[in-house]
């Protein structure tokens, strides 16, 4: 098994590694990434990935141009056909009938094409704005996540992305309605000057009026945004805690914080509509003052024999027409608010910067021997806990060393700092004598594999779950690192053997099964140093004395740190490092701390379950 692992991994390693030391990925992702000058406006920095999309959108936008333009055209043409046809008998009706379908075909058919392309590069949009963030999230560090709630960034990553899309996408549009009114009143100009003045009295107040209502929508667009992440977030929480909910018999409590989240919700949409219930009305009935006031002018100027019936019926028409771009502003503006709002907030995971990067000129990690130095290690959490104090150790190739300690003294945080999750404070860890902050991330990870002692699994199969970190292994070799696990006796006899999938976090299984998958996803990678970080805390002893039997002829072949509580686990170590307050206290066999240091005793005698000898 070892060797076929061992080929399948290296196989995996010349073909999936990229020049940027991430993985390669079939999806080809979004075709530009957001600007990333935070001095520009928000709209500038979504353009990019707009402008990916030029030829659909500008398409769109052409075609919607047109459709316009076709509708500018009818009022003219029922005028002109009026006058020819019925004042002057120039013409006749069935001819002006069918130029005047012939121009409505147009404008339908060229506006149904446009729709059609504006939504496929809205979405487009959304899903490439979707991927950036998921892009950026997975590369932001472990101390992102230590202080960033998840139903945040579910919230910023789906209504923001929404908020943020329409706007970049429809505001255009809209413009271009604008500017279809501005050939209207053209249009208007030609028929009669002094009546398209008298009509566009009411735009200064227009103009007031927009001002006033974006100064009081975008702080409002900010706290409805922001309390929707807040109950998205209570929801995931409740999700995924559920069976805490249910233990402490919280249901009622957490219907109650909901039910407040919620209200706060509703608070910020009635002040939303409460905002719009004020300056909408201003916005869509000024311009029918604009109307009166053509009419009373123009029916004054048609009695006194400067304005012909044909010329103010087409005047009248174009006056409607204004009216919807006067009606989409107070839309645009509202929409414009909390699109600058949600951008914010996308932003502010945007903008984040991971804390582990590469360092210039990192190179790969190759031909691991396994040795491991801890050199005089510092680490200090950004809540300002410190959990290693100078801690030393040295690890030859091959060895297998267990970490004992009391809760709290630092040895999952080993395991951390050696993956490359958290940078040290101070001092430095060297694999091969080479500082782990000079390799490529992907290449330590691949070589240092990681069980935790609270395993993830995916809701697919178990399969896949084993595949995850070799998607193209073969079933002999997945079967191969199951039974390494101990985990093939239980996979067999379930309904669908391999090809069973799991529930949500894999709460289908037992929380030993589930460790015994995850071992062997580690183990199917075939890493030269392992890390089990007290990855047998839910087996059973007997459980666990299966897997540790298969276990020992691979674990001879690697370097292993075994963060361990049970005797039965520390039993696979050749050496033990008894940490204290974070550093190490005691180095030495199991039976050598037993019988020279207390404190290990003590601690022995804590964690070791009952019966266990």
């Amino acid at each position: 098994m070892s060797s076929s692992l061992s080929e399948r991994a290296e196989r995996d390693r010349e073909s999936s590694i990229n020049p940027l030391g991430g993985v390669t990925s079939k999806y080809p992702g979004p075709r530009h990434q957001i600007s990333r000058d935070p001095s520009l406006a928000w709209w500038r920095r979504v353009l990019p990935v707009i402008q990916s999309h030029r030829l659909t959108f500008v398409t769109a936008i052409v075609l919607s141009f047109l459709s316009l333009v076709f509708q500018v055209l009818v009022p003219n043409m029922l005028s002109n056909d009026i006058d020819h046809t019925f004042v002057k008998h120039l013409s006749s009706l069935h001819s002006d009938v069918i130029s005047i379908v012939i121009v409505g075909v147009l404008a339908g058919l060229t506006g149904v094409i446009s729709r059609q392309f504006l939504f496929y590069t809205a979405y487009n949009v959304e899903a490439d704005l979707r991927s950036l963030i998921y892009e950026h999230l997975t590369w932001l560090s472990f101390s992102f996540y230590d202080r960033v709630q998840s139903g945040q960034l579910i919230s910023r990553a789906n209504s923001d992305i929404r908020s943020v899309q329409m706007y970049s996408i429809f505001a255009p549009l809209i413009i271009v309605q604008c500017f279809i009114g501005v050939v209207a009143f053209g249009f208007m100009l030609s028929i009669n000057w002094v009546l398209a003045l008298i009509s566009m009295v009411v735009m200064p107040i227009l103009y007031v009026v927009g001002i006033k209502m974006r100064r009081v929508m975008f702080p409002i667009s900010w706290i409805t945004q922001a309390r929707l992440a807040d109950v998205a977030t209570i929801v995931d929480e409740n999700v995924n805690g559920v069976r805490v909910v249910k233990s402490f018999a919280q249901e009622e409590a957490e219907i109650d914080r909901l039910a407040d989240a919620a209200e706060g919700v509703a608070w910020a949409y009635i002040k939303d509509a409460n905002i719009r219930a004020v300056w909408s009305p201003w916005v869509q009935n000024l311009p029918q003052l604009g109307l009166a006031l053509v009419l009373l002018c123009g029916g004054w100027m048609v009695l006194h024999g400067d304005l012909q019936y044909p010329q103010i019926l087409a005047f009248s028409l174009y006056l409607l027409m204004l009216q919807a771009p006067f009606m989409m502003l107070g839309q645009l503006v509202m929409m414009g608010q909390r699109a600058k709002a949600s951008a914010g907030r996308i932003f502010e995971i945007l903008d984040e910067n991971p804390e582990i990067v590469e360092r210039p000129g990192a190179y790969d990690l190759v031909d691991v021997q396994g040795a491991i130095d801890f050199n005089h290690v510092t680490f200090t959490y950004d809540n300002g806990a410190e959990i290693l104090k100078d801690f030393d150790a040295h690890i030859a190739p091959g060895e297998t060393v267990a970490i004992v300690g009391r809760t709290g003294s630092g040895k999952s945080t080993v395991a951390r700092l050696l993956d490359r999750f958290y940078d040290v404070t101070e001092g430095a860890i060297t694999i091969d004598g080479q500082d782990i902050r000079d390799v490529t991330l992907s290449s330590l990870r691949e070589n240092v594999g990681v069980v935790l002692d609270e395993p993830f699994l995916f809701s697919i199969s178990i399969r896949d779950n084993i595949a995850y970190g070799l998607p193209d292994a073969s079933h002999e070799e997945i079967e191969a690192a199951a039974r390494a696990a101990n985990a093939d006796e239980f996979i067999v006899r379930l309904p669908e053997g391999y090809d069973t999938v799991i529930g949500e976090r894999g709460y289908t299984l037992s929380g030993g099964q589930r460790q015994r998958i995850a071992i062997a996803r580690t183990l199917l990678l075939n890493p030269p140093i392992l890390i089990l970080d007290d990855a047998t805390s839910a087996i059973d002893v007997h459980v666990e004395s299966g897997i540790y039997a298969a276990l020992r002829e691979l674990l001879n072949q690697r370097t292993t740190i075994v963060i361990a509580h049970r005797i039965s686990t520390i039993a696979l170590a050749t050496r033990v490092l008894l940490l204290d307050e974070g550093h190490v206290l005691a180095s030495g066999t199991h039976e050598e701390l037993l019988a020279n240091v207390p404190l290990y005793s003590e601690i022995l005698a804590q964690t070791t379950p009952a019966g266990e000898s």
